[in-house]
């Protein structure tokens, strides 16, 4: 691969130069200690080798017992996305990955938030490619953020020192935002036309900031797949006060007297502890996510999302999604109540009997089906042009619907059924859901 040469403002960076696009990755959009909130970097020098993907955030995946990969549905997600792929770890991995079309700009901007429940993740991982997408005009960006107790530890000390607690992870993305805002023109990227994409816990996360006025203006159209709606029926996020609780029994399994001393406590004796609380508790997930820190998120959920910022949206599900059932059913109801598209994906997955497993969709939504190690035929690709097709038409103007391709009406009971043998306008198979819900996690 071939290296290029990119003068900006704010340095040059040296990147590949691909068929179709340039790249640029493992970029820090952001500097942050433990426990501190992020400041932006602005200033990159006369040369940054933006040639290979960066460290992870830190996360239990650093260490191989804290994975846990005897657990067949981790295991079969690590096959899935990181088999194959060095990864290593560090604290200050606020990077994302950037890949800039050949024509000139400005083009629409794409940033996505990877998923993993709040608590893994990277930008690394083999779907995240943005190749495809570039090569149809779109700048695309991948975006990390802290996670885990990292990205949502709450304490007492915090608040005193900044007025407010917790919601790291989610003030990296939006710093990234703000980021973006500042420096995209320099990577042919239209500001005024950013496109917020996520999946799982990076939809979750776009949701929490379509009711945060800290937000206002960063984006200007939304994508969430597998978890738009979530809360506040089925994940209510919790207040500092709450999660302080639980971070303070890590705490003291760590053996930390201060908040200061834990601060700076050895990562892994921290992640120790955090896997010690895990083994005890069965509310971890809620004690690890946003929470209501009067700050991002300034009021009650069930007030705030009253009043959106409102602005086109793409929701979708998945055949066999995580709780099938409940996630299409709460996608539905969010869809319809504000206009949104929503797709439904019923492509099984070849090579087991997963289906359209939670995040199936998205070698297709990035054209990078090549790179797993399924037997993907012309059917699937096919389909992933398509979904492309309709991404970058949305991407560009708001709406998806594009010449040559069948219609996608907004949801008003019928979705955009995505199948093997066609694409078009249907109800989702609520029995079909129903079945998948039983079935459990994929294996």
């Amino acid at each position: 691969m071939e290296h290029c040469t990119w003068k900006t403002s704010i340095g040059t960076f040296i990147g590949n130069e691909r068929e179709g696009c340039y790249e640029f990755r493992g970029i820090p959009y952001a500097h942050a200690k433990r426990f501190e909130y992020a400041e932006n970097v602005h200033s990159y020098g006369d040369s940054f080798d933006a040639t290979s993907n960066g460290p992870a955030t830190m996360q239990k995946r650093a260490w191989s017992e804290f994975e846990h990969l005897e657990i067949p549905e981790r295991a079969f997600y690590h096959r899935e996305f990181r088999e194959g792929i060095a990864f290593t770890y560090d604290e200050d991995a606020l990077l994302m990955n950037i890949f800039v079309p050949k024509d000139k700009g400005p083009h629409p901007v794409i940033v996505y938030f990877h998923g993993g429940g709040f608590d893994s993740g990277s930008i690394s991982e083999s779907p995240f490619d943005g190749e495809a997408l570039a090569s149809r005009g779109n700048v695309v960006v991948f975006v990390q953020y802290r996670v885990a107790i990292f990205g949502y530890f709450t304490h007492a000390e915090i608040e005193k020192r900044n007025g407010h607690d917790g919601n790291f992870g989610l003030d990296d993305m939006v710093q990234s935002l703000k980021w973006v805002q500042d420096h995209i023109a320099e990577f042919k990227g239209d500001k005024d036309n950013v496109t917020l994409m996520g999946q799982s816990a990076g939809a979750m996360s776009i949701q929490y900031l379509l009711c945060s006025p800290k937000a206002t203006g960063l984006f200007h159209k939304a994508v969430m797949m597998s978890g738009a709606g979530l809360f506040p029926s089925f994940s209510l996020p919790l207040s500092p006060e709450q999660t302080r609780i639980y971070w303070s029994e890590v705490m003291d399994i760590a053996g930390a007297k201060t908040f200061e001393e834990f601060q700076s406590m050895d990562v892994r004796k921290v992640m120790e502890a955090v896997e010690t609380q895990k083994s005890r508790r069965k509310d971890n997930t809620r004690n690890t996510m946003p929470v209501v820190d009067h700050y991002y998120l300034i009021d009650e959920v069930k007030k705030i999302i009253k009043s959106p910022h409102e602005m086109p949206l793409i929701i979708g599900v998945t055949n066999n999604d995580m709780f099938t059932a409940i996630i299409a059913h709460i996608a539905k109801k969010y869809a319809k109540k504000h206009g949104a598209y929503l797709y439904y994906f019923d492509v099984d997955a070849k090579g087991d009997e997963n289906q359209a497993f939670h995040s199936s969709d998205l070698r297709y939504m990035f054209g990078t089906l090549k790179s797993s190690w399924r037997p993907y035929d012309e059917t699937d690709q096919k389909i992933s042009e398509s979904m492309m097709d309709y991404l970058s038409a949305f991407a560009s103007t708001g709406d998806p619907n594009h010449e040559g391709a069948p219609r996608w009406d907004k949801f008003q009971g019928k979705a955009l059924h995505i199948a093997p043998s066609s694409i078009g306008m249907g109800r989702m198979g609520n029995w079909k859901l129903l079945k998948n819900t039983l079935k459990g996690d994929p294996k």
